[in-house]
Formats: C-alpha cells, sequence, structure tokens
C-alpha cells in the first residue's frame, strides 16, 4: 500500500501536465485565431480610405495623364514611387519596433514559463501564461470594439436630446448655448460670453469629450458659469450650401452668430477655434468683419502656419508637386457638387506618421496598452473607448472652400511681415491687424 501512494501522485501529475498541455494548446491556438481576426480588421479599417484614394488618383489621372508632358508624367510617377518605397520601408519599421517591443513586454512571462516546463516538469505558468496571451487578445479584437460603441451615449454633446439650447442658425451652421454639466451650476448672464468654433474635419464632439466625467473642453467654460455658446455644421451631405460655401461664408455666419450673442448678453464675444476652427476665426478676425463684436481672441492646436508641421511639411515635400493637389482627394456628391472627402484627409494625417499608424503597429501599440494596465478583468477605460470613438466615426468631408484655405495654410508659409497665404473679401489678412484693434490673444 505504501508503494501505491508515489504512484498515484506520479498519475495525477502526469495527467494534470497533459491537462495543462491540452489547455495551453487550446489558449495558443485561441490566441492565433483571435489576432489573425484583429489584424484582419485593424488593415480593413487602414485600406479603405487607400482604395478611396485609388479611386480618386484614376479618375484625375485619366483625364491629366495623355494631356500632361510624358517626361513630367514619367519624374512624377517616379518621384510618387520613390516616396511610396520610403512609406513602405517606414511601415514595416515601425511594425517591427511595435512587435518587438510587445514580445520584449512579454518575455520574462515567457522565460519563467518555459523554465518550469524544463526543469520542473509543470506547465501551470505556461497555461497562465497562454491564458494571458489569449485574454489580451480577446479584449483587443472584442472587448474594446464593444466598450467603444458602448461609450456613445456618454460622448459628445447629443444636442438631438434638447439639453443645449439651439440660439440661432444660417444656411450652413447651428449655434448652440452649452448648458453646464454639473447641475448646481448656474449660467451668469452678465458675465462675458464665449463663441467655440470647432474643426470641420474633425467634428465638435471632441469638445464635448466625456461631460460627464468632467472631461469636455467647452464644458470647461460653461461650468464655470461663462455664457458658452457653439458653432456646429449641418450635415454636408443633406446640406447643399454647406457643400459649396466659402472662407467668406464662414466668415459672415460668425459675424450673424456674434451678433446674436451680443444681443442676449450686452457684451462682445471671446472668439475661441479649436484647431482648423482657430485659423478660420483667425481669418475672419483679421478680415475685418467681426469688429465692434469680438475684443478676445483663444486658439487650442491652431495650425497657424501649417508649414511649420514637420511630419506634414516634411511628407508634402516628397510628394512629387503634380501630386500635391486637392483634385486627388474630391468626391463628387450625387448632384455634382464637389467636396473635399473627410476621411482620405484623415488617412494623410496617417501617412505622414506611418510608422505608428500602420495597422500591425497600431495593433501591437493597443496589445500593449492593455498588457501594461490589466490587472484581471478590469473595465476598459472610457478615455480610450471615447477617443477611440471620435477616430472612429466622427470624420466629415469639407467643403472644398474651406479646404483650400487649410491648403494654403499647410503650403505656403505666413510671411515676415505677418500676412497669411489666403485673402478674404478681396483684402489681406495681416497679423498685425490684432494689435492695431488690442484685441488679447
Amino acid at each position: 500500500m505504501a508503494d501505491k501512494k508515489p504512484i498515484c501522485e506520479e498519475a495525477l501529475k502526469i495527467t494534470n501536465g497533459f491537462a495543462d498541455g491540452v489547455a495551453t494548446m487550446g489558449n495558443l491556438f485561441t490566441a492565433g485565431q483571435t489576432q489573425l481576426a484583429g489584424m484582419a480588421k485593424y488593415t480593413t479599417d487602414f485600406f479603405i480610405p487607400y482604395l478611396l484614394a485609388v479611386n480618386y488618383f484614376q479618375r484625375v489621372e485619366q483625364e491629366r495623364l495623355f494631356s500632361a508632358d510624358p517626361q513630367d508624367s514619367a519624374d512624377a510617377y517616379l518621384g510618387l514611387l520613390e516616396n511610396n518605397i520610403e512609406l513602405m520601408t517606414r511601415s514595416m519599421d515601425g511594425s517591427v519596433r511595435m512587435m518587438l517591443m510587445y514580445l520584449k513586454n512579454e518575455a520574462n512571462g515567457f522565460t519563467e514559463a518555459l523554465k518550469q516546463c524544463l526543469f520542473e516538469f509543470n506547465s501551470s505558468k505556461m497555461k497562465a501564461f497562454s491564458a494571458r496571451q489569449a485574454d489580451l487578445m480577446n479584449l483587443v479584437v472584442n472587448e474594446y470594439p464593444a466598450a467603444i460603441a458602448a461609450i456613445e451615449p456618454e460622448y459628445g454633446f447629443h444636442f438631438e436630446q434638447g439639453h443645449h439650447p439651439k440660439v440661432d442658425e444660417t444656411d450652413r451652421f447651428i449655434l448652440y448655448r452649452v448648458t453646464p454639466s454639473l447641475p448646481q451650476v448656474k449660467t451668469r448672464q452678465d458675465a462675458k460670453p464665449v463663441l467655440i468654433i470647432p474643426p470641420y474635419v474633425l467634428g465638435a464632439n471632441i469638445l464635448g469629450f466625456l461631460p460627464g466625467e468632467q472631461r469636455s473642453y467647452a464644458h470647461c467654460f460653461a461650468d464655470q458659469g461663462y455664457p458658452t455658446y457653439i458653432r456646429i455644421l449641418k450635415p454636408i451631405d443633406t446640406t447643399p450650401a454647406m457643400q459649396v460655401m466659402s472662407g467668406e461664408d464662414d466668415a459672415r455666419d460668425t459675424r450673424q452668430f456674434c451678433e446674436t450673442i451680443f444681443k442676449n448678453h450686452g457684451k462682445q464675444v471671446t472668439l475661441n477655434g479649436y484647431c482648423q476652427g482657430g485659423y478660420n476665426a483667425l481669418c475672419s478676425l483679421l478680415s475685418g468683419i467681426l469688429d465692434g463684436l469680438v475684443d478676445a481672441f483663444i486658439t487650442c492646436v491652431s495650425p497657424m502656419d501649417g508649414t511649420r508641421s514637420q511630419g506634414l511639411a516634411r511628407f508634402l515635400a516628397r510628394l512629387p508637386k503634380r501630386f500635391n493637389d486637392l483634385e486627388y482627394g474630391t468626391k463628387v456628391l450625387p448632384n455634382n457638387n464637389l467636396v473635399a472627402d473627410g476621411q482620405l484627409m484623415g488617412w494623410v494625417y496617417k501617412l505622414k506618421s506611418i510608422e505608428q499608424e500602420i495597422p500591425a503597429a497600431v495593433f501591437y501599440r493597443d496589445l500593449m496598452m492593455f498588457a501594461r494596465s490589466r490587472a484581471g478583468a478590469q473595465p476598459v477605460n472610457k478615455t480610450a473607448a471615447a477617443l477611440n470613438y471620435w477616430l472612429q466615426n466622427d470624420r466629415t468631408d469639407l467643403p472644398l472652400g474651406i479646404t483650400e484655405i487649410s491648403f494654403s495654410a499647410y503650403n505656403r508659409p505666413i510671411t515676415s511681415d505677418g500676412r497669411l497665404p489666403v485673402d478674404l473679401f478681396g483684402g489681406k489678412l495681416e497679423l498685425k491687424r490684432i494689435q492695431e484693434k488690442k484685441v488679447p490673444c
């Protein structure tokens, strides 16, 4: 009987080891299948704009290729090939680098599990390691997208719910007053009003990020009692006036809203432009159309001189001049109006940082994010979910007239005497006018 106990223990070890081995193989198989599905999704999301770009490129080149000088065309295509090879090299470097970072992060766990297998004939750590890999893959591929979709009710303004009063509108925009997110805060009617001008392509909801979490640019003003207004684009696909609008239309509509706010509060407006909205607001301010209505100016992350953006300037400099043309990103609507494809415009920013934005690099970066912070079954961080909801859902097409203004800003610098590379109402736009009008910025 005494000899039977060690035999039973050994049999139990073998049985448990076999079970752990089967579980490990199952976990690794599941992780591998999930990883393939995830990589396919990330790749699809990245290459949809690429297919759009190819379609626009072919459409334009069908008209230009046979009318252009053959030598010029050959030089342009060789330059484009060189640029594409450089992008491919950077994308491969970025993918490999991020994959190696992830493997390095997980190496200690694998090494410990392998030691236990080889020297202790115990695969429990390997089972735990493989389970962790399967869990991380499932988190990135399945739970993360579900959390991104679930954040929608908390993210942004949701003007359709009526919480923010509609104050005015034009053919192109609607003016809303932002209601404080803190119930104890009351708007002070005698306080200085603020008008926020959001970007076009990135949408306004990023400025109402997570109001319930006190993480909202617009609510930061409203929650201090300031009368806070925001200019919202009407849907461009159903608003012809938006499709064909110009910089002058933008300025006129801004003036109308400033007049409305001035009448409501008896005070001049603080104009607050965010990102692209800041540049358009600056153009309106320098044109003189807002004189007597705006006496303070705020911008946030606004590309006042796009040529100073090292990444984008480098990308545009490497692109053959022939292809640095808005026509290669222009969409033809069913009514034959032309607009700039917002999805494609956003993709250009990914191309300039291709080593970080190529699908494999993004996939492993997301894995790293959760691998470093995951401790048990914690929910996905709301900030990460809301940020990705914005990136996936808030791209919009742009009027060509507005896109041309931004295009000029990224291709031509502000002159040494402070003149912008665009004009409004047939007049120059010069920075010195802000000083002359004594508008604090």
